[in-house]
């Protein structure tokens, strides 16, 4: 009992003592001209807030015991300097940086870019607002090493290296976005550019802190929702926009208050405009194919041009893509109270979208007479202002979705234990498709996410223990439900620690997930009653002529693995300013109701998809998933960095070996609801071709390149590249791979205005799989224009943006319909932010 009572003894003062005895520090950050720096965040290191330095350069902040300062500003080269409750004024001098420098908060070690061991980009500032679209892909497909998959403009998620989907982890202030944008390309993820600070890619594994969803990398969406430092004033910012390519209006407002460690926080993003014009270009035959006339004249399902009754038939050309209209509107509000060691707060945010899904044809689908058994269609209530839009163009999406988030920081400030961090999250996401006023499918998830952090310091070690929980309860229910309602949970233990010997800094990581999927799936069993009818028991394409009699019954299937991951890399600063970083990671994963499960016609891809639990004899398909092995990645990368003086670049080489890589592979077998699946030869009308899941060993590698050049105060130059390889083992390539690209960006600055012009070559793509096409290149010129100005005590920036400004056309080779959608033609986006 005594032992028992002094070892709780020892717990209680390590959680809540600290040093009685308080006091200011003052001090001035300056820059190597000796100027004031405004707007520099001053941090004590261990504590849950941090002050930001005034016009003056000057700020404030109460130590309580012996610490570090962590200064940083975009940039400049973060500064850490010793304190104590002796120190009465201190004066910190920032130096330039060459290359862009911000914290990255998806560290959890307070880390900026330069300082990580594995690569990092981080858009924002006025940069992120002016490069804002309406979907994470295309904000962030300009810098190296990532891509959109693009299902149009409003549909678009971030490749990264060449890895999207399940493999990407997409979170907002750390927790998942929880949305259905895994499940297929033409699902929108629900987060906005616009409303966030800055927005995080982690290049590589980060499954350490993420989980195994994290295995191609994280998009994590910083905003201040939860405000963690304590507001004094009333300030806010609003924003309106305007797109000629799709007519789009644009309208942001934020708006920021607090007293006495009570603060609140509002935002809100509207954004309406219709379809988007393109150069002219040529539709695929089936956009433009009458029903009735010879298929044969059509495409092929294999992608191959067919036989054509007239060669000399002028093909039918666009200028717009239809069906990509958005109408969205997000609301978000957050209060937090923070004090010297406390931070605790709540969130809610509210997403109603309308958006068009371009390319979604139902032909040779009735949504009335295959629709899933005791399913009834709901109409719309009320009036829909997108029903005769439809009832033309075809499909849309209703995306509606509730999320809370909840955080809860308490900083110790002892020897032992630095802070105690827990944030929660729960989301309510529901993704409707709307043809002709109803309702064909639903997609809904509710998903529970809690993830706690304890942040340590143990002798010379600097970590961070925690434990994760997520609970995804996802559902789909319609025509196109091709996936079963399926539950998936995980719990998991991670561990970061890092060391410091001299100029190099050690970083190991862990992680240890308990990963279940439960799902009721339904299977299908045939009896066949034969007609004796003689020659008559054969129809026109060879078939017999019977009577299906179709049997269903549900198992209950479930899939238990236990993913492991660990992580080695290290920072070594080898003079001033530069430095060299690797990391070698080792990570699992298990697959997704997606990639296990799919069992329908998935209408967006045009094809029948089938997961790995199946297996296809004769015809038949059969739910076999007793041999279903982890998803196995080890990467290796390698970074070259200099950021001091007027040069400065990142190089990153990575590799990555896959084994068993989850792929969807062409069987070369064809389905019709009328026959079922059948081999490619026996041709029927609105026959889809039928894409399996498999697994088999891959490797992705190459190089990316982001260098700058300061020419002198006005004039900047920036040179950026990728390259990647993704293949097989048997040397035949993965499907939709990014094409390489090479860009150059010019920036002038001068007496509040700026200036760029950024030119970016798309290669042509030839390292295709078997049933894909060539890709040509293309070479998009954008250029923008902005000036910062001030009237009435209001901040303003007024901006202008013309993106492909050639009016180049060009086709993603990323793209599920990357030959009915191409990129935007030129568009002109005028725009005035202010500031108070």
């Amino acid at each position: 009992m005594m032992k028992q009572s002094l070892i709780s003894s020892a717990i209680v003062t390590a959680l809540f003592s600290s040093n009685v005895f308080a006091a200011d520090v003052k001090g001035k950050i300056l820059d190597n001209n000796n100027q004031p720096v405004s707007g520099a965040k001053v941090h004590l290191h261990g504590k849950s807030q941090s002050v930001t330095t005034d016009k003056n350069g000057q700020f404030t902040i109460n130590v309580d015991a012996d610490s570090q300062l962590h200064i940083t500003k975009n940039n400049y080269l973060d500064e850490r300097l010793p304190v104590t409750t002796d120190n009465a004024y201190v004066t910190v001098v920032l130096k330039p940086s060459a290359v862009e420098s911000m914290v990255v908060y998806a560290s959890a070690l307070h880390k900026n870019n330069v300082e990580m061991a594995s690569p990092v980009t981080v858009l924002a500032g006025d940069e992120l607002k002016n490069a804002a679209k309406p979907t994470l892909g295309e904000t962030l497909k300009g810098q190296p090493g990532i891509n959109a998959s693009y299902f149009g403009p409003v549909s678009s998620s971030p490749i990264i290296r060449g890895l999207d989907g399940p493999r990407v982890k997409i979170t907002q202030n750390g927790l998942d976005s929880s949305d259905a944008s895994r499940v297929g390309p033409d699902h929108a993820n629900t987060n906005d550019s616009l409303s966030a600070q800055q927005i995080e890619v982690l290049r590589g594994p980060a499954t350490l802190l993420y989980g195994s969803g994290a295995i191609g990398g994280v998009v994590n969406v910083v905003d201040n929702r939860i405000p963690t430092d304590i507001i004094e004033s009333l300030s806010g910012a609003a924003e309106y926009s305007h797109d000629t390519v799709s007519n789009t209006n644009t309208y942001a407002a934020m708006l920021e208050t607090g007293s006495d460690g009570f603060n609140f926080h509002f935002d809100g993003v509207s954004r309406k405009g219709g379809d988007y014009d393109t150069p002219e270009f040529n539709l695929p035959h089936e956009e433009h194919d009458e029903h009735g006339e010879d298929d044969h004249d059509a495409h092929d399902d294999h992608g191959h041009e067919g036989e054509h009754d007239d060669h000399n038939e002028s093909p039918e050309t666009a200028k717009k893509v239809d069906n990509t209209f958005i109408d969205s509107q997000q609301v978000n509000f957050g209060t937090s109270y923070v004090n010297e060691h406390l931070t605790l707060g709540l969130s809610f945010g509210r997403i109603d979208t309308d958006y068009g899904i371009p390319a979604h044809s139902h032909e040779g689908h009735d949504h009335d007479e295959h629709d899933h058994e005791g399913h009834e269609h709901d109409e719309h209530e009320g009036e829909d202002d997108h029903a005769d839009e439809s009832a033309e163009q075809g499909v849309f999406a209703r995306v509606k979705q509730d999320r809370w988030q909840a955080l809860f920081n308490y900083s110790l400030h002892n020897e032992w234990i630095e802070s105690i961090n827990v944030r929660a999250g729960y989301t309510d996401y529901e993704h409707s498709e709307i043809e002709h006023g109803s309702i064909g499918t639903t997609f809904k998830n509710k998903t529970t996410e809690l993830r706690t952090g304890i942040e340590h310091r143990i002798g010379e070690w600097h970590g961070i223990v925690g434990y994760h929980y997520a609970d995804s309860d996802y559902k789909a229910d319609g025509a196109e439900a091709f996936t079963p309602a399926t539950e998936t949970k995980s719990h998991a233990l991670f561990l970061l620690e890092e060391r410091t010997f001299g100029d190099f800094t050690l970083e190991l990581g862990a992680r240890i997930e308990d990963f279940q999927l439960s799902s009721l799936v339904t299977t299908e069993a045939h009896h066949d009653d034969h007609d004796d009818h003689g020659d008559d028991d054969h129809d026109d394409h060879g078939h017999d002529d019977h009577d299906d009699h179709k049997e269903y019954e549900s198992v209950a299937y479930q899939l238990d693995m236990t993913n492991i991951s660990a992580s080695i890399g290290g920072v070594y600063n080898f003079t001033e300013g530069h430095n060299v970083a690797f990391n070698v990671s080792r990570s699992e994963r298990a697959p997704l109701t997606a990639e296990l499960l799919s069992n329908g016609t998935h209408i967006a891809t045009r094809t029948y998809e089938l997961g790995l639990g199946y297996v296809i004899e004769d015809g038949e398909v059969h739910f076999e998933p007793q041999e279903i092995a982890q998803e196995t990645a080890t990467n290796i990368d390698f970074s070259v960095r200099r950021f001091i003086g007027d040069f400065g670049y990142t190089i990153n080489v990575f590799y990555n070996d896959v084994a068993n890589y989850y792929y969807q592979q062409n069987t070369g077998l064809m389905f019709t609801s009328e026959h079922g699946i059948e081999n490619a030869d026996h041709f029927h009308e609105g026959a889809l071709p039928v894409f399996k899941f498999a697994s088999d060993d891959a490797e992705l590698y190459g190089v990316e390149l982001d260098a700058h050049y300061r020419i002198n105060d006005k004039n900047r130059v920036k040179v950026f590249a990728d390259t990647l390889t993704a293949k097989l083992d048997n040397d035949q390539y993965l499907p939709r791979i990014p094409s390489n690209k090479l860009g150059v960006k010019y920036e002038y600055e001068h007496a509040g205005w700026k200036a760029n012009m950024t030119i970016t070559r798309y290669n042509s793509q030839s390292d295709i799989a078997a049933y894909e096409s060539k890709t040509n290149g293309y070479t998009l010129v954008d250029t923008s224009f902005q000036y910062d100005f001030s009237a009435q005590g209001i901040d303003f920036v007024g901006y202008a943006n013309i993106d492909n400004l050639t009016n180049e056309l060009g086709f993603v080779h990323s793209s599920f319909i990357k030959e009915q959608a191409p990129l935007p033609g030129r568009n002109l986006k005028l725009g005035l932010r202010a500031y108070f």
